[in-house]
C-alpha cells in the first residue's frame, strides 16, 4: 500500500457522491464532475447514468427529485453569497429555469409532499431581508403564491401531510423558541422552552393529528416525542441519557417515525418499528456507520451510506425484497491504494473535571509517538466533530502528523449542561479544553510538546487565532480559515435573516450593545500584539457569515507589528472553499506552512 496520499485524492471533487433513487424507483441520480464540476447525472435505475445540470460555477452540491420524478431540483449561490437560488432541470430535456429569480434573496426548501408531486413550498426573504416567507411554487409553470407571512421572528417552517404550512419555529425575546400550529388559518403558540433547552419539530403523525417533538425540556438531552396537537401528556419514543437525538427516520408516504439514531462516539441506530429490525442488523454487518440516505416511495429500494475513518465513504444499493447488499460506488476509490489512518475515540478530563470527548487520528493509530499534533478545531461552535472518513485528518496522518478534533464545552449532541458550559466562554473556558487536549496528547506520548499547531475554520478559525493571541505558549504555528478576529464586527455584521437569533449571540457570546470591553477581551484583534507564532490566513471574498474584514484586520495589525502571517484571499468564495482548484491551493500552502514550522 502507498503512504502519502495525494492532495487530490482528498480535496479534489469525488469520483461519484450523493445517490438518491427516484420517488417511483425508476431512476437514479448522483453527483459527479463535468469538466472539474459537480453535476447531476441521472440514468435508469441500476443503469448507466449521463450529465444532466450543466453548472460551470461552484459546482451542485445540495439536490432533490421532484416527487413527480419529472425534474431535479437544486440551490445554488453566487461565489459564495449564501443567496441561494431554487433551479428546476427538466429530466427529458434538460432545460433549466431558475423559479426564484430574485437578485439579493435567499431561498429555502421547506419541502415536498408526494400527494402533490408538481409542487414545492419554499421560504424566500423578498419581502423583507430578515425574514424568509413561504411561497407554494408550481414545478409547472414556475408560478408561486404566497402561502404564509412571517411575523418577524419565524426562522423554520414545516408542512403537513395536506402540504399545508402548518407549524413553525420562533424565536422568543428571551432567548428561548416556541413552536407554533395553524389551525383554520390562525396560528397559536403549542410548546416553548427557555434559552436553556431546545425544541423543534420532524413532522405530524400518520393521523395528523400528534406532531413528532424533539425537546430537552425536562431533561438533559434532547429526546423525540409524540405530542397532541390539541394538548395532553406526550409520548416517549426514543431517548438516550447521553447524546441529543440524532437523524430520525419516518416512512416516505405513511409518515410513522420508524428509527432514531443517537451519538455519543459513533451512530447508535433505535430502531423503533419492528417491520425494520431485520433491515438495520443486515447493514450492520456492512462494517461501518450507517445512514439511509434515499428511498423509493415503495420502500423497497434503500441507498445507504456507509462511513468508515479508513477508507473512502461508499453508498450501497439495500433490496429490502430480496434481502441483498450491492455496491453502487465508494466516492474516492483511488484511495483504496493508500493505507488510511484510523479514527480513535478519546476521552480525557478538562482542568475543571468536565469529561470531554475528541477523535485522534495518527499514522500509526493508538502507537503513535511524539508526533508533530494539529489541533482539527471545528466550526459552529454549536455543532460537533463526528466519528468517520474526515479528509483534512487523513491528510494530516499522511504527511506524519497526528490530528485531534475536539468537541469542546459548547458543542452540541452531548446535551444542553454541556452545550451551556460554553455560554460566554469564547476565548476562555472553551479554549482551555483545547489547550487541555494538547497538554493530554503530550502527556499520553502521542505529541510532541514543541511541536502542536492550531488549525480551524469559522468558530475553529477565531480559535486558532485565540490560541496563538491567548496561550502562544502553547502552539508553534495557527491556521485560521474564515474565522472571526473581532467578536464585535462579527455580531453586528450578521447576515440580516440571523436577526431574529441575535438574542443567541448575546446569551452565549456577549451582549454586543452592552458588554464591548467584555467582547473585546475575548477578541484576538485587541490581543495582536501578543501573538508570537506564525500565521496562515485564508478569507472568502463574499463570506456573509465572516466578512472579509475579518481577517484583513488581523492581518493588517499583525503586518504592522511586523509579526509573520501568510494571507490568501479567494474573490469567487463565500464561508470556505467550494471550488476544487481553491481548495488544491490552500491546502498546498497550508501543506507547507504546517511542514516549514512543525518539521524537526
Amino acid at each position: 500500500m502507498k503512504e502519502r496520499v495525494p492532495r487530490e485524492l482528498l480535496f479534489g471533487n469525488p469520483e461519484r457522491a450523493s445517490p438518491k433513487i427516484s420517488p417511483n424507483g425508476r431512476r437514479w441520480a448522483y453527483l459527479a464532475p463535468v469538466e472539474g464540476v459537480l453535476n447531476v447525472w441521472v440514468g435508469p435505475e441500476g443503469g448507466e447514468a449521463e450529465p444532466l445540470t450543466r453548472d460551470r460555477g461552484r459546482g451542485v452540491r445540495n439536490y432533490l427529485w421532484a416527487e413527480d420524478g419529472r425534474s431535479i431540483l437544486y440551490i445554488q449561490d453566487k461565489d459564495g453569497d449564501e443567496n441561494w437560488h431554487l433551479y428546476q432541470t427538466d429530466v427529458e430535456t434538460g432545460a433549466t429555469r431558475d423559479l426564484t429569480p430574485l437578485p439579493g434573496v435567499q431561498a429555502q426548501i421547506v419541502g415536498t409532499e408526494p400527494n402533490f408531486p408538481d409542487q414545492i413550498l419554499v421560504a424566500l426573504n423578498d419581502r423583507d431581508p430578515r425574514a424568509h416567507d413561504v411561497y407554494r411554487v408550481s414545478l409547472k409553470d414556475g408560478s408561486r403564491t404566497l402561502e404564509a407571512t412571517n411575523p418577524g421572528d419565524v426562522i423554520g417552517w414545516l408542512a403537513d401531510q395536506k402540504f399545508q404550512v402548518r407549524a413553525a419555529k420562533a424565536m422568543r425575546p428571551d432567548g428561548g423558541c416556541v413552536l407554533r400550529l395553524r389551525e383554520n388559518g390562525a396560528w397559536r403558540d403549542f410548546l416553548s422552552c427557555g434559552p436553556d433547552d431546545q425544541l423543534g419539530a420532524h413532522g405530524f403523525s400518520p393521523d395528523g393529528d400528534h406532531v413528532y417533538v424533539e425537546s430537552s425540556v425536562g431533561r438533559d438531552t434532547t429526546a423525540l416525542l409524540e405530542v397532541p396537537s390539541g394538548g395532553g401528556p406526550a409520548k416517549m419514543l426514543a431517548e438516550d441519557p447521553e447524546s441529543d437525538l440524532g437523524a430520525v427516520l419516518t416512512h416516505p408516504r405513511e409518515y410513522r417515525v420508524e428509527a432514531v439514531a443517537f451519538e455519543t462516539d459513533r451512530v447508535r441506530w433505535q430502531v423503533l418499528d419492528a417491520a425494520l429490525a431485520d433491515d438495520f442488523k443486515a447493514l450492520a454487518g456492512l462494517d461501518g456507520d450507517v445512514s439511509i440516505v434515499s428511498r423509493d416511495d415503495a420502500d423497497k429500494i434503500w441507498y445507504v451510506l456507509v462511513n468508515r475513518s479508513d477508507r473512502s465513504p461508499s453508498f450501497w444499493r439495500w433490496d429490502r425484497v430480496a434481502r441483498k447488499a450491492a455496491l453502487l460506488f465508494a466516492t474516492r476509490p483511488k484511495l483504496d491504494d493508500y493505507a488510511l489512518a484510523p479514527m480513535t475515540p478519546v476521552s480525557f478530563p478538562a482542568r475543571d473535571g468536565l469529561k470531554i470527548r475528541a477523535y485522534l487520528t495518527a499514522p500509526d493509530g493508538e502507537r503513535a509517538r511524539k508526533l508533530p499534533l494539529v489541533l482539527l478545531v471545528h466550526g459552529g461552535p454549536w455543532v460537533r466533530d463526528r466519528w468517520g472518513f474526515q479528509p483534512e485528518a487523513q491528510w494530516l496522518a499522511s504527511l506524519g502528523m497526528a490530528c485531534l478534533q475536539v468537541n469542546y464545552r459548547g458543542s452540541a449532541g452531548f446535551g444542553k449542561s454541556f452545550l451551556h458550559a460554553g455560554d460566554r466562554e469564547w476565548g476562555a473556558k472553551m479554549q482551555d479544553d483545547l489547550t487541555d487536549a494538547a497538554g493530554w496528547a503530550v502527556a499520553a506520548g502521542v505529541a510532541d510538546a514543541g511541536r502542536v499547531a492550531i488549525y480551524g475554520g469559522s468558530y475553529g478559525g477565531y480559535a486558532a487565532l485565540a490560541g496563538a493571541a491567548f496561550t502562544p505558549e502553547v502552539y508553534r504555528c495557527a491556521v485560521d480559515v474564515v474565522g472571526p478576529s473581532n467578536l464585535i464586527t462579527l455580531i453586528r455584521s450578521i447576515p440580516p435573516y440571523w436577526e431574529p437569533m441575535k438574542r443567541i449571540f448575546d446569551l452565549r457570546v456577549g451582549c454586543v450593545d452592552t458588554e464591548e470591553e467584555f467582547l473585546k477581551s475575548r477578541s484576538p484583534l485587541f490581543h495582536a500584539d501578543r501573538i508570537a507564532v506564525p500565521l496562515l490566513i485564508a478569507q472568502g471574498a463574499n463570506d456573509p457569515r465572516v466578512k472579509q474584514a475579518e481577517a484583513e484586520q488581523i492581518v493588517a495589525a499583525l503586518r504592522a507589528k511586523g509579526k509573520p502571517v501568510e494571507y490568501l484571499l479567494f474573490p469567487d468564495e463565500g464561508h470556505g472553499f467550494a471550488k476544487p482548484e481553491n481548495r488544491l491551493k490552500f491546502y498546498a500552502a497550508a501543506e507547507a506552512f504546517l511542514g516549514k514550522h512543525l518539521a524537526g
